[in-house]
């Protein structure tokens, strides 16, 4: 008992150092506890990655071979750790043959894609960045309808992953979402996706999965790094100091719209049985007695554009990819202009708001859909868009839609989830 109150009289005489060691004690055991948790995400994957592995092909099957592109500045440089700890063992454990492709400066991605290989899987390891890059390398080749077909995995390794929540469940924890993008291309689900084709004036055109843009809230979100010494009301900040420098934010542009075109039935996931040799040969026999008589082709209806003037703090031409299973009419892509009658604490308010999610828009919002668009920006507008979370610089753009362009690895709980949304 003497020793207890010992015990109890030393860290009462030296409070402040017990105090420091608690903390740190504490602090050290959580991590601690994070780091067995990650392990056991790790081996929980790569139980699962082995059964595939175990899994037995025939004599003239060959092993998958996959193409990764791999970005190792994202996620401030932690890119390659992640990819090496996390997801290289449960690919290996599969059975797939990975070649690790590298990427050493910024634009290097789409260069690389004029020299890929055909191979049977192409995974994106990376962000934002990378992705746009490696669609846009993959897309301006000229031969890319037959690459168009490969189906592609994204593991989310860097600070922005706007496809990842259509195609998986995402946490908090960064060791199972990149676990659960890998695991997702072991199961061979893919879903087809919608893509941007933004042509300028002058550059080569410019694929794009989520959308393009721009506007006072787009150039806000660039600069609310530069506030961190405000810690939690950085954000609050960046948007007050905006509205001093630059109110009314109110933009005028002119956009023309195509009407949106009714969208094909979807493709069988599989193909019929081909029919017997002799149900065949009647049917030829029979085309060729009695062929079919030939209709005249329909003449082609001249591009209509209805072109309508907007004023908005905020223009986003968007894709229905965040929901890509959702059963659709048209294929379209969206434009959302936000209302001009903004005050400067509804400014902050939204502005709050898109940072988390630059996709959501206000009830009052004007929504257009069409099939392309024409944005031409005011005279001497200077200023950026945000393609796909990569800044490029504003100019007048023409964009097309290229319906269900690509095939995604998905979840097959993710797609039960979006399934079961309301349309």
């Amino acid at each position: 008992m003497a020793r207890v109150v010992k015990v109890f009289r030393t860290l009462r005489n030296h409070w402040k150092k017990s105090t420091l060691a608690v903390c740190v004690l504490s602090y050290g055991g959580y991590w601690l506890y994070g780091k067995h948790c990650d392990s056991v995400v790790r081996r929980e994957a790569c139980l699962l990655a082995r059964e595939f592995g175990r899994q037995q092909i025939a004599p003239q099957e060959r092993l998958k071979k996959a193409t990764v592109i791999l970005n190792p500045s994202a996620c401030n440089g932690k890119a390659n750790n992640l990819f090496e700890k996390n997801a290289a063992p449960i690919l290996h454990l599969a059975g797939v043959e990975i070649t690790v492709v590298k990427t050493d400066y910024e634009g290097q991605a789409k260069k690389l894609m004029e020299f890929m290989e055909q191979t049977d899987m192409l995974i994106v390891a990376g962000g934002d960045g990378t992705l746009q890059e490696v669609i846009t390398g993959l897309l301006r080749r000229p031969d890319q309808e037959a690459f168009s077909s490969t189906p592609i995995g994204f593991i989310p390794l860097g600070s922005h992953n706007s496809l990842s929540p259509s195609l998986h469940f995402l946490s908090d924890n960064k060791v199972k979402d990149i676990t659960a993008a890998t695991l997702s291309i072991l199961k061979g689900e893919t879903v087809p996706v919608d893509v941007l084709h933004i042509k300028g004036e002058t550059q080569q055109p410019v694929f794009a999965l989520i959308g393009l843009r721009w506007g006072a809230f787009r150039d806000v979100a660039a600069k609310i790094s530069k506030y961190w010494y405000l810690g939690p009301l950085k954000t609050n900040a960046a948007h007050w100091f905006h509205t001093l420098r630059e109110w009314p934010l109110v933009q005028d542009v002119s956009v023309s719209l195509m009407a949106p075109r009714p969208r094909p039935p979807d493709l069988p996931p599989q193909k019929p049985p081909r029919p017997n040799l002799l149900y065949r040969i009647l049917c030829r026999l029979n085309n060729y007695w009695s062929p079919p008589p030939e209709e005249p082709p329909k003449p082609e209806e001249p591009e209509r554009w209805e072109e309508q003037q907007l004023s908005t703090p905020e223009l986003y031409i968007q894709t229905h990819n965040k929901n890509p299973v959702e059963k659709r009419i048209n294929d379209s892509l969206m434009i959302c202009a936000e209302p001009q009658t903004f005050t400067v604490g509804d400014f902050i308010t939204v502005g709050n708001k898109k940072v988390k999610d630059p996709t959501l828009f206000t009830e009052n919002s004007t929504k257009l859909e069409a099939g392309a668009c024409q944005l031409k920006l005011p005279e001497g507008a200077a200023g950026f868009y945000n393609i796909d979370n990569e800044e490029y610089e504003a100019m007048p753009v023409e964009i097309s839609l290229l319906p269900r362009k690509l095939r995604f690895f998905m979840s097959a709980e993710r797609r039960e989830q979006l399934l079961s949304q309301p349309q």
